[in-house]
C-alpha cells in the first residue's frame, strides 16, 4: 500500500507544526515563508478502538496498528502556478499525493507573520484552490492543442472522446469548478486518469485555531465550514500547537489536557481517520496468540489481493479465506463460539473484502 496524503497551505499556517504532531518528528517549523522546501514524509498510525477488543480476546504477544503516509508540502503562495515562490516545484509535490489536507489559519497572532498581511480563511483557501485550478488549466489547454487536429479532422474515435472530455473539464475549470466536482462517468474518469490532475484529488480542509479557542471557536471557523460545504469537502477543527504538545504526553497526561480544554478527542485522530476514509481505505485484521494486526486495503479489493498485502505468496497460492466479522466476534467474545454459531465463512477469489473482516488465509505455493 503506497497511498499518501499531502498537507498543503499558505506559509505559516501551521502545516509543519501539525506534521510534527502527526508523525512525532521534529522538522523545522520556522516563522517565515519557505521554511519547508523538500517535502517531509512520515508514517501515521490509524487510531482503531477495535484493536483493544482483539487484544483482550486473543491476549497476543504484540498488537500492530495499520499506517499510511503523510507528506508535508512547503507553503504555496499566490502565483505558484506561474512559478512564484517555489511554486512549480511545490505543485509537482502535490501531484505525487493521492489526497489533500489543506491547513487554513483561523487565528490571529501578531507574532506569527501572515504572508497575505492578515487572517482571512476564505481568501487563503481560495488562493490554494485557484492555484491548483490554474495548474490544471495549463495542462488541459496544452493537451487540447496537441490532439485538436487528430480529434476534429480525423476519424480517431479515442482522440475525439478525449478532446470532448477535456473540453468539458476546461469549461468547468474556467468557472473555478475543480474537477472533483464535475459529473464524470466512470469511463471519462478512466480516460483522464493518467493526467493526475490536482483538482481531481479529494480534499479535507483543516481549520487551525489557537490553543485558547478550541472550546469557544472563532467566527473564522464557521466561515471556513461554509466554504468547505460549497466544495463538498469535510472540515476538521484542531489546534496544531495543542496537537504537537499532545504528541509528547502520556495517555494519562493527554486525558487531563482534554478535560482542561473541554474536548473528547484530539483533532489529530479525527484528521487521520477522515483522511484514511478520503483515500478510500479500510481495515481488515489477522488475529492469533502470536500477533493481532490491522492491515490497510483499498475498498473493492478482492480477497487474494488483500492476502497479497501480507505476502505475495499468499496471493499467488491463494485457496480461500476463512472470514468472520468484527461485529460477530464482539458479540460472542470468543472465536470458537463464533464458529459454533455458524458465523465463520469460507470465501473464494471473488470475495470483496469488507472493513472489519478478521481473516485467516489458506494458500499453497
Amino acid at each position: 500500500m503506497s497511498l499518501r496524503a499531502g498537507i498543503v497551505g499558505l506559509p505559516n499556517v501551521g502545516k509543519s507544526t501539525l506534521f510534527n504532531a502527526i508523525t512525532k518528528q521534529k522538522i523545522l517549523a520556522a516563522n517565515y515563508p519557505f521554511a519547508t522546501i523538500e517535502p517531509n514524509i512520515g508514517m501515521v498510525v490509524v487510531p482503531d478502538d477495535r484493536l483493544d477488543l482483539l487484544k483482550e480476546i486473543y491476549d497476543p504477544e504484540k498488537v500492530i496498528a495499520t499506517t499510511f503516509e503523510f507528506t508535508d508540502i512547503a507553503g504555496l503562495v499566490k502565483g505558484a502556478s506561474l512559478g512564484e515562490g517555489l511554486g512549480n516545484k511545490f505543485l509537482s509535490h502535490i501531484r505525487e499525493v493521492d489526497a489533500i489536507c489543506q491547513v487554513v489559519r483561523c487565528f490571529d497572532d501578531e507574532n506569527v507573520t501572515h504572508v497575505e498581511g492578515k487572517t482571512d480563511p476564505i481568501r487563503d483557501a481560495q488562493i490554494i484552490d485557484l492555484e491548483l485550478i490554474f495548474s490544471d488549466l495549463e495542462v488541459v489547454s496544452k493537451k487540447m492543442k496537441t490532439i485538436e487536429s487528430k480529434a476534429l479532422k480525423s476519424n480517431d474515435k479515442d482522440a475525439k472522446k478525449e478532446y470532448e472530455i477535456l473540453s468539458k473539464i476546461l469549461e468547468n475549470l474556467n468557472k473555478n469548478i475543480p474537477i472533483r466536482l464535475i459529473d464524470l462517468s466512470d469511463d471519462e474518469t478512466k480516460t483522464i486518469k493518467s493526467y493526475n490532475f490536482l483538482t481531481q484529488k479529494s480534499i479535507i480542509y483543516v481549520a487551525n485555531v489557537s490553543e485558547g479557542e478550541l472550546s469557544s471557536l472563532p467566527s473564522y471557523v464557521e466561515e471556513l465550514k461554509s466554504y468547505a460545504n460549497e466544495q463538498n469537502a469535510e472540515l476538521i477543527i484542531l489546534s496544531a500547537k495543542v496537537e504537537e504538545d499532545l504528541s509528547d504526553l502520556s495517555d494519562e497526561e493527554s486525558a487531563e489536557l482534554f478535560e482542561m480544554l473541554g474536548i473528547r478527542e484530539s483533532g489529530l485522530s479525527q484528521l487521520i481517520r477522515a483522511t484514511y476514509k478520503l483515500l478510500n481505505l479500510s481495515t481488515y485484521f489477522t488475529a492469533g496468540k502470536k500477533e493481532v494486526r490491522a492491515w490497510t486495503f483499498i475498498n473493492g479489493m478482492k480477497a487474494p489481493e488483500c492476502a497479497g498485502i501480507i505476502h505475495t505468496d499468499f496471493e499467488k497460492g491463494f485457496i480461500r479465506a476463512e472470514v468472520m466479522s468484527f461485529e460477530d466476534l464482539k458479540e460472542f467474545k470468543d472465536e470458537r463460539k463464533v464458529k459454533e454459531a455458524g458465523k465463520v465463512r469460507l470465501e473464494g477469489k471473488e470475495y470483496s473484502m469488507k472493513d472489519g473482516d478478521i481473516c485467516h488465509f489458506r494458500f499453497n505455493v
